[in-house]
């Protein structure tokens, strides 16, 4: 039953504000997630922005097409630096995701830090080693070209 760290970083052009503005907004989830994990969110009447404390709730298909609740709760924002959201009720034993911008020359390094511990012990260790850490790696990249293309890359 071990605990993972998956971690990536992203220059981004833009300027802080305009990054924030995006990622820090509910309605732009479905935008950086793929389609075949098939993202709705649930919740209704979401604001503009999150906030600490905000629940959000969405059907996902993480794994074989099959659908399933995810809730996340945005437990810290500090605006235009981090938030941080964690899972109260879906796939994971414990999912905890930092995203953080920061100014960097001509733009923004954005980082993600999620810690997780996938469920059912060592088999979720099992499945980790020949998934999970796959698909985290591919659902972030595919996440970085959207960015990309909306914002451009900074290299």
């Amino acid at each position: 039953m071990g605990f993972y760290q998956f971690k990536q970083t992203q220059k981004i052009k833009g300027t802080i504000d305009e990054v924030w503005d995006f990622i820090a907004s509910p309605a732009n989830l479905k935008k950086i997630t793929p389609d075949y994990m098939g993202f709705d969110i649930t919740s209704g009447d979401l604001p503009e922005k999150m906030y600490p404390g905000m629940i959000i709730c969405y059907k996902v298909s993480p794994l074989l097409g099959i659908k399933m609740n995810w809730l996340t709760e945005i437990t810290q924002v500090d605006e235009n630096i981090f938030f941080i959201d964690e899972q109260r009720i879906g796939p994971y034993k414990i999912w905890h995701h930092q995203h953080r911008i920061e100014p960097i020359e001509g733009g923004v390094l954005m980082t993600d830090i999620v810690t997780y511990q996938p469920p059912m012990g060592f088999l979720g260790s099992i499945a980790n080693t020949l998934v999970i850490k796959n698909k985290l790696n591919e659902i972030f990249n595919y996440r970085k070209n959207v960015l990309n293309e909306i914002f451009g890359e900074l290299k």
